[in-house]
Order: structure tokens, then sequence, then C-alpha cells
């Protein structure tokens, strides 16, 4: 085992709060080191509806400032990252047997005014007879309305995080889970194992954060050995992605029976992903599926809208979360906030912040509150930074992706349309990492199927800690849609043999 390594922040957990954190922590100048289990991403902040909205239904919930903080970030994660984050809008029939007009003219009101709005456009009523994005809707439903609100990456925001922390000096540690974080002289004795090499690290933290999710409590308990009064809730959402069924770039929203509301959003070109569920949660959070009754519900909303019928062989692909809310005491799941909260604890001289909660949108607001909480003992520490911060990639002219598609073409002549949105939407300005001085398709090196690349695949290991063909083809990029099985598995030993020769 090496030696202790002295550091100021030891951060558990790898998705978005966490990178998030660690990100925030390493711009300041503190020293940082990143734990994951897995890879990163893997657990709930890859499996969310893939979203940066205000969350236009916790009006009814009268979280208007947990609403108007959120649609402030949906502006500055917008400037931040223009590749991986853009407008989206949102058709919503509406439907007089569930919430009436009235109520929701006044939250789309709200929705387009306690924000501050600046990039969107604001919501405007269909004629859903008249209007085209009306036209796959089933003719009973006669009005409706239009949002807007963001599509996101989720799981490259979060690589994108942990890629500016580790540039900002920050170490990135994944599948290495903490094995053990005992107080020591004032201080925290942290312990890594990595699961692929066995290699084991320790390291000396002034202060440990544990942002781990749904294993939260798991860490305060088993490897701190600490208490807190704060419980978590979880809470598995689920979603199906099928062929997509309607024309044009619109998403749609609709009203299920029960209040909740069902995203059906555009995905991967030809695809469409429809969900979420929200269902109590009890099973083991590395691992949730998709239950029966949870499709039935997903294709009862859509069907219950649409003129064309989804049936279950129309699925593609199912993907489920574990979302490890704050317990606010709340029976309905649907109710339970969304917000996060801290819950430092100090005792003997080593302190440990624990996260619950929170939301993909506001995860830089969570890491610069975090970090703030953390001032008194860092009195050195620099300032906020990244409210108006790029992340890796997002550097491109006046936060404008349209400008920068024309940027691409103009560099990269040779390359298909499609491949150049391909790198573009996940690399950003980066994308000269990847083609480099490539004059030709074959300079990109082994074509493997789809858009994937050999060139795209080395990137990814060398600057984004992919260690497995999975961390290629499911979070860093979404291949796996793309590519056949053969393909996906000559991927595989591709991958394999590459790692075996280094």
């Amino acid at each position: 085992m090496s030696q202790h390594t002295d550091i100021d922040l030891f951060v558990i957990g790898g998705g978005i709060n966490g990178a998030g954190i660690a990100r925030d922590a390493a711009g300041r100048g503190l020293s940082v080191v990143l734990c994951e289990k897995d890879d990163l991403a893997e657990g709930t902040s890859s499996r969310s509806g893939k979203l940066v909205h205000g969350g236009l239904r916790y009006l009814e919930y009268y979280e208007f400032r947990l609403v108007r903080e959120a649609l402030i970030e949906r502006e500055v994660l917008m400037n931040a990252a223009p590749h991986i984050i853009w407008p989206l809008r949102f058709v919503l029939p509406h439907s007089p047997d569930d919430r009436p007009a009235w109520l929701v003219r006044l939250g789309l009101f709200l929705y387009d005014n306690l924000g501050g709005r600046k990039k969107l456009p604001g919501t405007r009523t269909l004629n859903l007879r008249r209007d085209p994005e009306g036209a796959p809707i089933l003719d009973q439903y006669k009005r409706g309305f239009e949002y807007s609100d963001c599509w996101v990456d989720d799981a490259r925001l979060v690589v994108l995080n942990a890629v500016d922390a580790a540039e900002k000096g920050a170490t990135v540690l994944t599948r290495s889970p903490c094995t053990s974080a005992r107080r020591e002289d004032g201080a925290w004795i942290c312990t890594t194992k990595d699961s692929l090499t066995g290699e084991e690290r320790t390291f000396r933290a002034k202060v440990v954060v544990n942002a781990a999710g749904p294993w939260v409590s798991d860490v305060i308990q088993r490897v701190a050995g600490a208490n807190s009064s704060r419980n978590v809730r979880l809470v598995k959402g689920s979603h199906i992605i099928v062929p997509k069924f309607w024309e044009g770039p619109n998403s749609y929203l609709v009203q299920n029976h029960d209040k909740r509301v069902i995203f059906i959003n555009p995905y991967e070109g030809n695809k469409a992903l429809i969900g979420t569920t929200d269902v109590a949660y009890e099973g083991d959070a590395a691992n949730p599926e998709i239950a029966d009754d949870e499709i039935e519900y997903l294709l009862a909303a859509v069907n219950r809208y649409f003129k064309e019928k989804l049936r279950r062989e129309d699925i593609l692909e199912t993907f489920s979360g574990v979302r490890a809310l704050f317990d606010d005491g709340q029976g309905n799941p649907s109710a339970v906030t969304r917000d996060y909260v801290f819950d430092l604890e100090e005792r003997g001289d080593a302190p440990l912040l624990n996260v619950f909660g929170g939301k993909i949108t506001t995860f830089r607001e969570l890491a610069e509150h975090g970090i703030r909480k953390l001032g008194k003992f860092f009195p050195d520490m620099g300032k906020d930074w990244t409210h108006g911060a790029a992340l890796p990639g997002g550097d491109i002219e006046k936060a404008d992706y349209e400008l920068f598609r024309e940027t691409m073409k103009a560099q990269y002549p040779w390359m298909p349309r499609d491949l150049r949105e391909h790198y573009g939407r996940l690399y950003g300005a980066r994308i000269t990492m990847i083609a480099g001085k490539a004059t030709s398709l074959a300079d990109l090196g082994q074509h493997f199927g789809g858009h994937l690349y050999e060139a795209e695949a080395r990137y990814l290991v060398a600057h984004e800690w992919a260690r497995t063909a999975e961390d290629i083809l499911w979070r860093r990029t979404k291949h796996r849609l793309h590519l056949t099985d053969a393909e996906q598995a000559a991927f595989a030993n591709w991958f394999d043999g590459m790692k075996d020769a280094a």
C-alpha cells in the first residue's frame, strides 16, 4: 500500500453532484481526489430524463424557489455547454379531464417569468387541429400549449465536469471504491482500491464529501462509521426507447390520469425517449430494472394521446435509475422534494459533508453552495467561479452551436455531415482532439460501424477514463443504439485487445 497523499478534499461519488463539487473545488485551488466505485455517471446520473428544466410540475407543490433557481441555472448551463445542452419546444396537449386550462396557463406564465428567461422563446397556445404540432395527436384534443426547456446529454455532463476538475489538478479515480474512511489526528485517512487492477491508494484529507447518491447512507454508516439525522427516499424512474413516431423536432409532454406528466422526446435522431415513472424503491440501487407495470403505464400514457399506438414490441431499449431524494416526509414519491440538503458533521476536527437529493439542472449551484459551506476550513481558497465558465468543449463562439456547425464544416469538409454532428454534439470545440489533422475517414482508424471510429475510442480512453467497452458504447456515447450486436461484440474484442497491448 502506498504512503498517504495529503489533500484538501476527498469526494466520494462520481455522479453529477460529486463531479460538480470536485470541479468547483479544484478551480478554487484546493487539492481534490474524486473516487467512484464504478464508472463515471454509471448510476443515477446517466439514467435521467436528459433534461435541463425548471420542473414545471413542481409548481403544483409550491416549490417556487426550487423552480426559479432551476430556471436561472438552465440559462447558465446553456451558455456553459451549448454542445451538449440545447433548446427543445414541448407540446402539451390539454386534457380537460385533468388539470383545468387556466391552471396550466398560470403554471406556464410563472414558468416563463420566474427565472429571468433570456434565450428561450416563451409559451404559445396551439390549435391542435390546425397547427402541425398537433398532427400526431388524437382529434379529441383540440387545444394545446407549447413552451421551452432544454435537452442535455446527462452522462457527458458528468464526464465534462470530471475532465474540467482533472485539468484543474484533481485526481479522478474510476472503478475505485472507497474501502475505508476513518478519522485520525484531525484528518481523514481514506483508502481506495481499483477493482480492475487491485491497486490501493491512501489519502490524508482535511474534509470528506459524501456525494454517493443512492449510497449516501451506506457511505455514512459503513465506510465512514458516522451517523446522520437525515434520511433519503429512493425513487425509481424508468424510461423506454422506441422508434420516433412523429414528424418534426418538438417534444411532447402529456398528463396522465394520476396527474403525473410523461415526457416524449426525440432521441438519437430517429428514436424517442419516453419517461419517467416515479416508484418507491427498496431494491439494489446498482441494478434497477423496469417493471411490467411501469411499461404498461408509459405505453398507456402515450396511447391516450397519440394516433399511432405503441406496443411492447416497439420497445428498443429500457433503462431505470434510482434517485436518492431527501426524505421530507411526503408519502407520494412524485411529491418528494427535488431540492438538495447538506449535512455537515464536524466531529473530531475532520468534517464530513453529506449531500442529499438534488437534480441535474441545479448541480452547479449545489456544488457552489457545498464548497461555500466548507469555506471556514479553507480560508485561502478561491472565490466562486463556475457561473460564467464554459465546460470542456463548450468554449465555442458566442455559445452558438449553429455558428460552430459552420466552423466544423470549414475545418473538416471531407467529413460526412452526420459524423461532424456526432463529434460536435459530444465534444464541441474539442473535436480537434479526435479528428486532429485527419484529412479522410481512413485517418480516423478502424471503423466499427455507425459513427464509431478508432480515433474516438482512443480519445475516450486517454482523456475520459473509459476503461471498458461499455463505458464507450453507452455512457461516453450512445453508439450501442446504432450498432448491431455483432458490431458491438467486435468492438469489445478490439477494445480488450487494445488494453492488453497497452
